[in-house]
């Protein structure tokens, strides 16, 4: 089921809506340049347990409006916490992607009386300011690739040649983040400016200071990279504890030979982790 709530008087935020008669919902939030779509597998496990979701197009990504600004980690928080007065979410799941994981981070902590628990899908910890040696080498890393001559068929088969477990509908979801063209060519939904606006938030606005004031059970899934041998392993592991120590309720499961879209890569165990978690803070809400 597909929702257009308004978010402002000139914003309307689109979510992908499947119904359910468990107490508690789930709201999942995309990365950057990536859409609702790319949980539609997640979002089935979870639906198929009785939960509902809601699992949003932020602005300016897959159907949502893409008004001129905005491109910001407290935009977007503050579009989230308006979608749920108007859908009348009170007491959700939270699980956030990459940037995703940040906007989720900050609503945790500026909103606890929305969120019941917290999953943070390998982001929500990333400090580029220290991850990367200067804002051009970061930019350089996270700027959006020109689809000059990109079609859909090209782009479909590229993401299947370096992504071979990904099912079908992760594929076509993938290319659907971006915009298919009469012509069959593609173009980006977001404009580089916007893009970039975005990268300055994630870089100016890292999530570790928001940590001390979250106090729901927060479920951290990081994605160990196939390949990576023990010191690397290690070192991804003691690095993220190291930031989210101030995470005082925090717990770990890791996910080992994946890629950063773990909701894309490995669907029915990022739902089952998610389905745990929510069962976890179901007593301490008065939920059976």
């Amino acid at each position: 089921m597909d929702l257009s709530v308004p978010v402002t008087d000139d914003v309307k935020l689109h979510f992908r809506h499947r119904p359910g008669t468990a107490s508690l919902p789930f709201l999942l939030v995309h990365g950057m340049a990536s859409s609702a779509r790319l949980w539609d597998e997640v979002a089935d496990h979870l639906a198929a347990a009785g939960h509902a979701v809601y699992a949003v197009d932020l602005r300016g990504h897959g159907d949502s409006d893409t008004p001129e600004t905005g491109y910001d980690t407290p935009t977007a928080v503050a579009d989230l916490v308006a979608a749920a007065a108007a859908l009348g979410l009170d007491r959700v799941v939270v699980a956030g992607h990459s940037w995703g994981g940040n906007v989720s981070v900050r609503l945790a902590a500026e909103h606890p009386e929305l969120v019941a628990a917290l999953a943070l899908v390998d982001g929500g910890w990333l400090e580029p300011a220290k991850a990367f040696a200067s804002w051009d080498a970061f930019v350089g890393a996270l700027r959006p690739a020109s689809l000059e001559g990109a079609t859909v068929q090209s782009v479909s088969d590229y993401f299947r040649a370096i992504h071979p477990d990904w099912s079908p509908a992760a594929i076509e979801a993938a290319v659907d983040t971006m915009l298919v063209n009469p012509d069959g060519s593609l173009s980006r939904r977001m404009s580089t400016e916007q893009h970039m606006s975005i990268l300055h938030s994630i870089w100016n606005e890292p999530p570790r200071p928001w940590y001390a004031a979250i106090t729901v059970p927060t479920l951290l899934m990081p994605a160990i990279p196939k390949g990576a041998d023990g010191k690397w392993a290690d070192r991804i592991r003691s690095r993220i504890r190291e930031t989210t120590a101030d995470l005082r309720h925090a717990t770990m499961r890791e996910y080992l030979d994946s890629e950063h879209d773990l909701h894309a890569q490995r669907p029915r165990r990022v739902a089952d982790d998610l389905l745990d978690l929510a069962r976890g803070v179901q007593p301490a809400l008065g939920i059976r």
